[in-house]
């Protein structure tokens, strides 16, 4: 059982409120190594420079969608086998599959909840400590 703390996030979302919000719920689950980016450009830098175990990403957003986004990741060797994360609005049957087949470890729909957060998360790692 891995502990929270000892896994690195980076939480991906075009929303300041929207990446405050779950930057709030990973801390309440245990996380204590967060890092933030506004589009999927950044988040890719950001990835490169500071690694991170898990991403935690929105789909809709300017300059790289999530989609694109989980593609980058995929395609660079480095970070391939980071684990993503979609968290968006959107719960729409062809986007699912596509994030499923561009290789995403779960998906979870805003609004979400810290209950539903920890689970997608635990279902990726395992049980937290």
């Amino acid at each position: 059982m891995p502990a929270a703390s000892s896994i690195r996030v980076l939480v991906v979302d075009d929303q300041l409120t929207m990446r405050a919000l779950v930057r709030s719920a990973l801390q309440q689950i245990g996380f204590t190594d967060v890092n933030e980016a506004p589009d999927g450009e950044e988040g890719l830098k950001t990835l490169v420079t500071k690694g991170a175990h898990l991403v935690i990403s929105d789909y809709n957003m300017p300059k790289m969608d999530g989609l694109d986004f989980l593609r980058a990741i995929r395609s660079h060797e480095p970070t391939k086998k980071t684990a993503f994360i979609m968290l968006t609005g959107r719960s729409d049957k062809e986007l699912v599959q596509r994030a499923i087949q561009f290789g995403v470890n779960n998906y979870l729909t805003k609004p979400f909840t810290t209950a539903s957060l920890k689970q997608k998360i635990e279902a990726v790692f395992g049980a937290l400590t």
